[in-house]
């Protein structure tokens, strides 16, 4: 049986599915606008997460909310429950016909995420999990990757998209994992990228520039399927630091070594007003 709050995260993902899937049918019409440099919203984004944040709140009108579009301008900022959202992870991939996207839903108690809910509505893909309860795609049972060679490993990573500054690093970075890999993905929504993983169907994942609400959900159904997630140095708190990185666990300790240099971590990027910070499981993590 699911947790009651993973019960309503599964039916607010639905419901935003539902919005992103009928306005699929024709993106030609979509009124689309710039937030900043080739960061996109759409109305389907603004329509998806008001969707979510009612249906959270109308089950927890005391909880709050972290949202990649309207911020915490609902619920109780002062909650020790902190619903961290993303209405349509992959906007760009959205408006472009290119059917590679998801909604990522994770709920943190006092910091820690406790609940996880990754929807692809492209392939009707459930993604769920519950703190020390396992993850599991469409009810069943998902495990990280077993291989244990970096060479032998596909990995996914994105871009730097936002701050162009972060290219010429980011190039260096992707030199060194392309020598020591058998092949890198760059698919274009991170939360989906992070729940591939921990269905095995990549072996290890690495981001810098993103939020936590990119990261939340996909980071316990990791934890969940057996693998690790940090920063490029290893360290557990990761959330509030702008980076990732994931995988089985022999795949990420081979990954640390060749990225620990490169680790940004410590620059400013978003944060809750609760101040909460990364998941401190993810030191399993």
């Amino acid at each position: 049986m699911q947790h009651p709050m993973l019960n309503i995260a599964v039916k607010a993902a639905r419901r935003a599915g539902g919005i992103i899937s009928r306005a699929s049918l024709d993106v030609d019409v979509i009124k689309v606008s710039k937030k900043q440099h080739n960061d996109f919203v759409t109305e389907v984004d603004k329509a998806a997460e008001q969707a979510i944040i009612d249906t959270l709140l109308q089950a927890y009108p005391d909880h709050a909310v972290l949202a990649e579009e309207s911020g915490e301008a609902h619920g109780n900022s002062d909650s020790e429950y902190q619903w961290i959202i993303d209405p349509l992870d992959g906007t760009t991939n959205f408006i472009h016909g290119l059917p590679y996207y998801c909604t990522s839903i994770a709920l943190a108690h006092k910091g820690v995420v406790q609940q996880a809910v990754v929807y692809d509505p492209t392939r009707n893909e459930l993604f769920t999990a519950s703190r020390g309860r396992g993850a599991y795609l469409d009810g069943k049972r998902i495990r990280v990757s077993r291989r244990d060679r970096l060479a032998d490993g596909l990995i996914g990573t994105g871009f730097p998209f936002r701050d162009l500054q972060g290219v010429e690093n980011y190039l260096k970075m992707f030199g060194t994992m392309t020598e020591h890999c058998a092949g890198i993905r760059r698919p274009g929504a991170a939360a989906l990228d992070l729940a591939n993983v921990a269905a095995g169907r990549m072996d290890g994942f690495f981001e810098q520039g993103l939020n936590p609400w990119d990261m939340a959900a996909g980071s316990l159904l990791i934890t969940e399927a057996g693998g690790l997630v940090g920063n490029y140095t290893g360290d557990s708190n990761f959330l509030f630091e702008g980076e990732i990185l994931a995988g089985n666990p022999k795949i990420y300790a081979q990954m640390v070594k060749l990225l620990e240099g490169y680790s940004c971590a410590g620059r400013p990027a978003a944060k809750s007003k609760t101040g909460a910070s990364a998941t401190e499981d993810n030191a399993q993590s």
